[in-house]
């Protein structure tokens, strides 16, 4: 059954909208029978909010209410700059008053990731390996007491940030949030032991179908923090670099050679 999404206007239009925008896997051609509605509502000067969620002709719609100041964030700041300016590319507007989302559409085809924005995706990385360092040790911990509360806050924290810590530092604008996985894995080809050590730290089986135990994928999540900060160590910012050195020697002492579990690389 086709959906009418014409009819979202209706619904949602109300004196406050400046444009009504299809965005996500509908807009891409990729949806599925489960794929939910992006829905977005660019508004005069109303604040940014949560996404809303309701049932829409037997389909999950997500609404999200974005302000002015959060258009600016999507151009400035490179962690939203990697979340959103591909998607907006292939968006299409139900109502767009005034152009508005024409200009903002035109911005995100004309976006340059400039030395500027390297600048502040290089802080972002490092402020992130700071505050990884703490999800580092509760692996460590984990693995030490067996502790598996520990063991699964780790591999979350782990396997998910570092993604992002590359996602941001090397400026990979996503085409969906469910292309971070693949997206990330086709930037970082150059470096095959991060690849492997990130899809053992996601728990995903290797080649022959063989899962990791826990243990393994926090294992695999430390040495990935360590790789990455590795790479990144030329950009690491100076008042970080003691925290996230410290914690990488705390992991190379702990852990055995990522290939004793993941394979030779």
């Amino acid at each position: 059954m086709s959906i009418a999404f014409d009819d979202l206007v209706a619904r949602f239009d109300v004196s406050e909208v400046r444009a009504l925008v299809l965005m996500g896997s509908h807009t891409r051609g990729e949806a599925g029978p489960y794929s939910d509605i992006d829905l977005v509502r660019f508004t005069y000067n109303a604040e940014s909010s949560e996404p809303e969620s309701f049932l829409y002709q037997e389909h999950l719609l997500v609404v999200s209410t974005v302000a002015p100041d959060e258009v600016e964030r999507w151009f400035h700041e490179p962690q939203a700059a990697t979340d959103t300016i591909a998607g907006v590319h292939c968006a299409r507007a139900l109502l767009d008053r005034e152009g508005y989302f024409a200009q903002i559409q035109a911005r995100a085809k004309a976006f340059v990731w400039d030395d500027t924005m390297q600048q502040r995706a290089n802080r972002w990385a490092s402020e992130m390996l700071v505050g990884n360092a703490e999800e580092a040790r509760k692996g460590l911990e984990g693995l030490r007491r067996n502790d598996v509360g520990r063991l699964l806050n780790a591999r979350f924290g782990l396997s998910w940030s570092m993604s992002r810590v590359m996602k941001v530092q090397r400026g990979i604008l996503l085409s969906g949030d469910n292309a971070i996985y693949d997206e990330v894995a086709q930037a970082m080809d150059d470096q095959p032991e991060w690849v492997k050590l990130r899809r053992a730290a996601f728990g995903i089986e290797d080649e022959c179908g063989q899962a990791l135990t826990l243990h393994e994928q926090v294992q695999a999540g430390l040495q990935l923090y360590a790789l990455t900060a590795r790479l990144l160590s030329p950009i690491l910012l100076p008042v970080h670099k003691p925290i996230i050195e410290h914690t990488v020697s705390l992991i190379q002492k702990a852990l055995p050679n990522p290939s004793e579990f993941i394979g030779e690389t």
